[in-house]
């Protein structure tokens, strides 16, 4: 459903994506996994164009962006399709948690009034937030705002949905609450690509892991498999800073 074809990107003189490819088929959870630097977020927003790449091709779900050429109307097209939630939650201030989650569909989608605040409300139920509707996002917990964010992702209809470190700038249990309503979309076989540092985020919602360094793709496979038996040694270092707390964490 998204594929990434030998994509390469630079910072000046500095190369960031070294010619990385990655497919994820229609219900699959890939995650990125990769100490800082590594180009997990780079090449997350390749996919939806927020950053453009100097060789080889996204596509999406039959559309194909390339490094050149015309970009704007497959950007648009693909951004339709595919979902972003990000580590910052982004959320309107002075709408309700009801009006940000019904806002896209009304605007871009074109959907009745009535219609989009439903389905707004439904996706809501479904991230634990039914007690939330009418409250400002500035009365939430940051956990609560993900769970916001990830309803208004949902509200579009995507195909996928790529995140960006979301539970990072969470404590612990409200990056748990964030964890338990991924976990449940990937039960349910919503496609999703996940960049994060978290392990336990990794551990309950992938069905394919992907280490980054350097630039490239080192090391994949399942996340029973390459947790217990790594067979790269960027791999076995950037597990076992995590698992001591260290600069991969």
């Amino acid at each position: 459903m998204i594929e990434l074809v030998e994509i390469h990107k630079r910072f000046g003189d500095s190369p960031v994506l070294r010619g990385v490819s990655l497919s994820v088929a229609k219900g699959e959870v890939s995650v990125l996994l990769g100490s800082s630097g590594g180009g997990k977020s780079t090449l997350l927003r390749t996919i939806n164009g927020l950053e453009s790449f100097d060789r080889g091709e996204v596509r999406v779900d039959g559309l194909v962006l390339g490094a050149t050429g015309p970009r704007a109307q497959i950007i648009a097209q693909i951004r339709r399709r595919v979902g972003m939630v990000f580590q910052q939650f982004h959320l309107f201030p002075h709408l309700s948690v009801l009006e940000n989650v019904a806002e896209a569909p009304r605007r871009v989608l074109g959907r009745p009034r009535d219609e989009a605040h439903a389905d707004a409300q439904s996706h809501l139920v479904r991230v634990g937030l039914a007690d939330k509707l009418h409250a400002r996002p500035t009365t939430l917990s940051g956990g609560q705002q993900q769970r916001v964010a990830i309803a208004r992702a949902l509200a579009m209809k995507p195909s996928a949905i790529l995140f960006d470190e979301p539970t990072s700038a969470l404590d612990p249990r409200m990056a748990a609450e964030v964890k338990d309503v991924m976990a449940e979309l990937a039960h349910d076989g919503q496609t999703m690509i996940v960049v994060t540092h978290s392990l336990v985020l990794a551990r309950a919602v992938a069905s394919r892991v992907h280490i980054l360094h350097e630039g490239r793709i080192v090391e994949s496979g399942p996340p029973e498999r390459l947790f217990t038996e790594p067979s790269e040694q960027a791999t076995r270092v950037f597990l076992d800073q995590s698992t001591m707390g260290g600069p991969a964490a």
